[in-house]
């Protein structure tokens, strides 16, 4: 159980911070990049559900991923230990499998893409592609604590973690599309701001 007595606590305040294993690192440490963006993430899915335009479905599957981020948070801020006397919080394969099963049931409505998708469309749909960009950046700076700090050693950052974020990103596109359904997807047309602009009516 988690309790929170007193939100500031001056421990910050000479740029470091400490991960779950209380260990000190600066603010700038990849580790709390990654986990610091994970939150960003989290904030973004908060505010796509704050317009209500989305299904009760995938309502359903972006609180549960809301919580899910949190465990993903406490990952990527717990160096992995094969010697901790408790075992930490992490990401599991089924949590990355039930990713994958959502991805596959949604494409399932969707039409074939001939082309790259424009973020826009509904609000839902605009706000579900700044979700997908934030996540593609939380999978990246994961990636770089990765080359910094190994994966699936002992110190370093749990693959399935990095793997949780690429398979979000692409459940968050998909959902994006799905949003966009009854108005279709806006597709990029190649080099057509070469083109003259039609004028418009006034």
């Amino acid at each position: 159980m988690v309790h929170l007595t007193r939100i500031y606590t001056r421990t910050g305040d000479r740029g470091t911070t400490r991960l779950v294993d209380n260990s000190l690192v600066p603010k700038t440490d990849l580790r709390v990049e990654a986990y610091g963006t994970v939150d960003e993430l989290n904030s973004a899915i908060g505010v796509t559900l704050s317009h209500g335009e989305l299904s009760l479905s995938m309502v359903d599957a972006l609180r549960l991923i809301q919580n899910e981020l949190f465990d993903l948070g406490s990952d990527l801020a717990t160096p992995l230990n094969p010697d901790a006397e408790t075992e930490p919080l992490r990401i599991i394969a089924s949590s990355v499998e039930r990713l994958e099963r959502w991805c596959d049931e949604y494409m399932s409505g969707l039409a074939e893409l001939r082309s790259f998708v424009l973020p826009g469309g509904t609000t839902g749909a605009a706000h579900l592609h700044i979700c997908r960009t934030t996540c593609r950046r939380a999978e990246r700076i994961a990636w770089r604590a990765v080359d910094e700090f190994g994966v699936d050693t002992p110190g370093g950052i749990s693959g399935l973690a990095v793997t949780y974020l690429n398979r979000l990103s692409d459940l968050l596109f998909i959902f994006a599309r799905v949003a966009n359904r009854r108005d279709g997807d806006i597709l990029w047309v190649p080099g057509a701001s070469r083109q003259a602009p039609a004028p418009r009516p006034e």
